[in-house]
């Protein structure tokens, strides 16, 4: 059983939690760009937060059940519809077979996630289902037959603000700069962003007179340019740089990365570390309160 590829859309993939443990090797981390927003698709049709989705940017694609499927798409706000009915997002559905799912796009975010019951049966590399490759015309994304009923929960749905504001706490090499250079002025995501980091512009910040030796960076460090320019990491980004690191985004901050667009704006908010680990115990410990609600109520209520 599965779904089919008929029509690609821009650079949809097969994603999880991504590769935590492969960074000594070389390896990005990977994996959902937004993962919170991953974890709340999956709860919604049963799955554990990590299983198999098909992360879909900006423009989504065209696809055909083989058999009755139960999904849900979860994330950006884009305009889906079926042969017959108009998709909402957040909202799960059965996908009827032979039945045609069109995914557009989205005015707002970047992210979501179409996830299916049982997640997609993705080939595992380095302990995760996470795809190096986008999907393709007449690819076939294996998953088990399945429905579901009809479900809603709109204080999970992401909110899309206008700029952002993300905190931070300073990086290694902070103390090379003038922090209130960073902290104190707005940026803008600019159109070389993509999942390996968002390229920022904004005024340039003064730049020390020494260099360093590359050394380990990971999603959410703030390096910045020689031309006084910042780039912040993502998902996909490398594991070694020789870029002083300004900053660096906080955890659970690093799901708004993945849903920033060219244009919009983003600010940082400079935080201590221990403030940075309250606030991470504290968004994760909310977003597993949620998951596990969303689990039990749908096996409450099997359809």
């Amino acid at each position: 059983m599965s779904l089919t590829v008929l029509e690609p859309g821009l650079a949809s993939r097969i994603v999880d939690a991504g590769r935590p443990r492969t960074r000594s090797l070389g390896v990005s981390v990977g994996g959902a760009a937004d993962r919170r927003s991953l974890a709340l698709g999956n709860a919604l049709v049963g799955n554990p937060s990590d299983a198999a989705a098909l992360e879909i940017p900006l423009k989504g694609p065209r696809l055909r059940a083989e058999a009755d499927v139960g999904c849900v798409i979860f994330g950006a706000p884009f305009d889906v519809h079926t042969d017959s009915d108009r998709i909402e997002v957040g909202r799960t559905f059965t996908l009827r077979a032979g039945e045609h799912l069109h995914i557009g796009v989205t005015s707002v975010g970047v992210h979501a996630y179409l996830c299916v019951r049982g997640g997609f049966d993705a080939p595992a590399v380095l302990a995760s289902r996470s795809a190096l490759d986008t999907v393709r015309r007449n690819d076939t994304l294996p998953c088990a037959a399945s429905t579901i009923r009809t479900r809603f929960c709109p204080e999970v749905m992401p909110k899309f603000p206008d700029a952002w504001c993300v905190a931070a706490t300073p990086g290694l090499q902070a103390s090379w700069f003038d922090e209130a250079e960073f902290f104190d002025q707005p940026f803008t995501v600019t159109p070389a962003s993509n999942r390996m980091g968002l390229r920022l512009k904004g005024d340039a910040l003064t730049m020390p007179d020494r260099e360093m030796i590359s050394e380990a960076v990971c999603p959410g460090s703030v390096q910045v340019t020689r031309d006084g320019q910042c780039i912040v990491l993502g998902v996909d980004g490398q594991t070694i740089g020789g870029y002083p690191k300004i900053a660096q985004v906080v955890q659970t901050d690093l799901d708004a990365l993945g849903q920033l667009r060219p244009g919009q704006g983003i600010r940082f908010t400079k935080i201590t570390l221990d403030e940075a680990i309250e606030r991470n115990r504290r968004a994760h410990a909310e977003l597993r309160a949620w998951t596990m609600r969303l689990r039990l109520s749908l096996e409450a209520f099997r359809s």
